[in-house]
C-alpha cells in the first residue's frame, strides 16, 4: 500500500487531473486525495482504485475545508498541489466572443470589468487558496516533523507579476494571482518548516477558458514540464516562495 499521501485541488479536469493520473501511474503511487467541485471522473477512479480519495467541495468554504482536514487529524501530507482557479473573464463579453473572435483578451478589459467577476476571482483565488493551505497545515507540520520538508505547490500565472506587466488588461485575474503572491510570501515567514512554490505552468488548454487559445499547450506536456521543476526544489534548495516558469525560471513579482 502507498505510504505517502498528497492533495491535489481542481483535480477533476484539466492540470489537476494530469497531476493525478502522474502520480496515480508511478511504479510506487501515493495516496491522493482528489478535491475539486466537480464530481471526479469515474473511469479516473475506477482505473485507479483505492489510490484516489475524490471529495466534491468548493475550496471556498472554510467549513467544509475544516470538515475534510479534521478526517484526517494529524495524517502527515508531504505534497499539496493546488491547482484550483478561475480566469475571472466576465461572462457575459465571454458569451459574445464565443459567437464572434473568440478574443479573451475583450473578456477582461478596463471597459468589460464588473464587481461580481472581479470579487469572485479574488474569493476563489486568493481566499481559497489560503483557505485549503491554512486548513491542511497540521498535516503538513506533522510531515515537517518526520524530518521532511512537506511542500505546496500553487499553480499561479506570469499574469501575476506586476513587473511582467506590459499589456494591460486581465484585471481580476492580474489582481487575484498578485494578491496571492503576497499571502504565499506570509506564509513562507509564518511556516518556515514547509516549501512553498509558485509555479506558472505556462499557456494551457483547460477550461479556465472557454475555447483554445492561441499559442497554448496540452496538459500532459506541461505537467511533464512542472515535474522537473519539482525535483529541483530539492536538488537545488530553492528558497521558499520562488514564482518560476515551468522551465524553472524566476519571475519577478
Amino acid at each position: 500500500m502507498p505510504s505517502e499521501t498528497i492533495i491535489i485541488t481542481g483535480a477533476s479536469s484539466g492540470l489537476g487531473l494530469a497531476f493525478v493520473q502522474y502520480y496515480a501511474s508511478l511504479p510506487t503511487p501515493t495516496n491522493i486525495i482528489a478535491i475539486d467541485n466537480r464530481s471526479f471522473p469515474p473511469q479516473i477512479a475506477e482505473r485507479y482504485g483505492a489510490v484516489i480519495r475524490s471529495h466534491q467541495i468548493d475550496i471556498t468554504s472554510a467549513q467544509k475545508i475544516q470538515d475534510l482536514a479534521s478526517t484526517l487529524e494529524s495524517a502527515p501530507i508531504s505534497l499539496i498541489i493546488h491547482c484550483a482557479g478561475i480566469r475571472g473573464l466576465v461572462p457575459r463579453i465571454v458569451a459574445q466572443q464565443k459567437q464572434g473572435d473568440k478574443n479573451v483578451a475583450a473578456t477582461e478589459t478596463l471597459e468589460a470589468m464588473n464587481h461580481e467577476t472581479m470579487m469572485k476571482t479574488f474569493e476563489i483565488n486568493t481566499w481559497g487558496t489560503f483557505n485549503v493551505l491554512r486548513a491542511f497545515l497540521p498535516q503538513l507540520r506533522s510531515a515537517a516533523a518526520q524530518s521532511s520538508k512537506p511542500k505546496v505547490v500553487i499553480l499561479s500565472s506570469r499574469m501575476g507579476s506586476i513587473s511582467a506587466n506590459t499589456a494591460g488588461g486581465g484585471y481580476a485575474y492580474r489582481a487575484s494571482k498578485a494578491a496571492l503572491n503576497a499571502v504565499v510570501k506570509s506564509l513562507t515567514i509564518d511556516v518556515p518548516d514547509v516549501q512553498f512554490l509558485m509555479l506558472h505552468p505556462g499557456r494551457v488548454e483547460t477550461r479556465l477558458v472557454e475555447w483554445k487559445e492561441e499559442g497554448a499547450i496540452g496538459v500532459e506536456e506541461s505537467v511533464k514540464d512542472c515535474m522537473r521543476v519539482l525535483e529541483k526544489m530539492d536538488e537545488e534548495r530553492w528558497e521558499s516562495g520562488r514564482l518560476v516558469d515551468r522551465f524553472g525560471v524566476t519571475i519577478p513579482w
